[in-house]
């Protein structure tokens, strides 16, 4: 059997060859055959493939049936190119892995290892490699998998790195710990006319203007307090280069936050009816689309208590997080369907930021993940 020591270097040379070889959403073919690869030589009870097109999950029994406990990671790296030039850096143009799911992978794939020579006693843990969580797809692509809906965890639990925290510091928080994230897509379609005739088409521009506006008033960007809501202009595009036209379509795109899964509807409700009634004022057929959309992760109590008593028993220091962070994760979905919690694992004061281009995982913290996740297993397998 491995000592620890050489599962932790095979655990990095696994997240490193990862890093090496990032795939983007959905896309996560070769991702998912080397995680086989390396879950087959910890003999899980049974590895169930391509759910959600993709994911994984690896499944270890105990000897006696009890809870289930689910734990999950994320297989997609990022459309952003790699600037930095150490050996393992990304071989792929324009794709990195600048979220760090390389690094919960090695986690998971690390908790295997520790199950295969430490199996639970009673009940079941299930490691799942969720497809396309950047994009907000992947997790509703496995619920809609028929292959998922034979697992039926009891909890439900994932962690995400967090650059500008101390290595290994566990954050975590009772209720909302990510927020509702939502992006809007408002086309707007009126009638071309010749630039010098202006009066005879209907052009969006006021419309576009007066829906930016408009939005701007609703913004309550201060998380510590009720309603928050932040709205982020992201794109916009109206009529052609063509400068004896006027422009007879537009179209207007923004992020949308909240922190809750109820205060977003309500959000979502309002704009909605505040671009319609904008484009019926200025004469304009008016079409809003939805799109990557992340639900609130809203943490419940009991599980958030599993993680602080995990914490507790491994001796790492423990942050009670006051307000939620302002990105959203996929997670969230399972958080609305089974009791669960997502928390922190700090990686570093000084890391470069999520999404950086030049940002990169530490290894150092992968033995904290495994631990915390593994403890939070016996915790709840043995709990009678």
């Amino acid at each position: 059997m491995e000592n620890l020591q050489q599962r932790l270097e095979s655990l990095v040379l696994l997240r490193k060859e990862l890093h090496k070889n990032p795939e983007v959403s959905g896309k996560e073919v070769e991702t998912a055959k080397r995680i086989v690869a390396f879950l087959e030589r910890y003999a899980p009870d049974e590895i169930i493939t391509e759910i959600g097109k993709t994911g994984i999950a690896a499944i270890y029994k105990g000897k006696q049936a009890g809870k289930t406990v689910l734990f999950r990671c994320e297989l997609d790296a990022l459309p952003i190119g790699e600037i930095n030039t150490f050996e393992h850096r990304s071989l792929t143009d324009g794709v990195s892995h600048k979220c760090g799911h390389d690094g919960h992978i090695a986690i998971l794939c690390g908790l295997a290892s520790e199950l295969s020579q430490n199996r639970p006693e009673t009940g079941t843990v299930i490691l799942l490699f969720q497809p396309a969580e950047e994009d907000g797809s992947g997790a509703q692509k496995v619920f809609s998998d028929p292959k998922f809906g034979l697992l039926q965890p009891d909890h439900v639990f994932a962690l995400h790195n967090l650059p500008g925290f101390p290595k290994n510091q566990i954050v975590v928080k009772n209720d909302t710990f990510t927020c509702a994230v939502n992006s809007i897509i408002i086309k707007l379609n009126g009638v071309t006319a010749h630039a010098g005739e202006p009066e005879k088409g209907i052009n969006p521009a006021l419309a576009i203007a007066s829906i930016i506006n408009q939005f701007d008033a609703i913004i309550q960007s201060d998380i510590s307090k009720e309603n928050y809501c932040l709205l982020t202009p992201i794109y916009t595009v109206m009529g052609k280069k063509a400068y004896g036209v006027s422009a007879g379509a537009g179209e207007v795109h923004f992020t949308v936050r909240s922190d809750s899964n109820s205060q977003m509807k309500k959000v979502e409700t309002t704009l909605e009816k505040l671009a319609q009634s904008i484009a019926k004022e200025h004469q304009l057929e008016c079409n809003i689309v939805w799109t990557q959309g992340f639900q609130a992760n809203e943490n419940n109590k009991e599980a958030a208590n599993h993680i602080r008593s995990a914490a507790k028993v491994n001796d790492l220091e423990l942050l009670e997080k006051e307000t939620p962070f302002t990105w959203g994760e996929d997670f969230g979905l399972f958080t609305q369907q089974y009791p669960g919690a997502m928390f922190g694992l700090g990686s570093g004061v000084n890391t470069p930021a999520l999404h950086n281009p030049d940002y990169d995982f530490p290894d150092e913290i992968i033995e904290t993940g495994i631990s915390i996740f593994h403890q939070i297993s016996k915790q709840i397998t043995n709990a009678h």
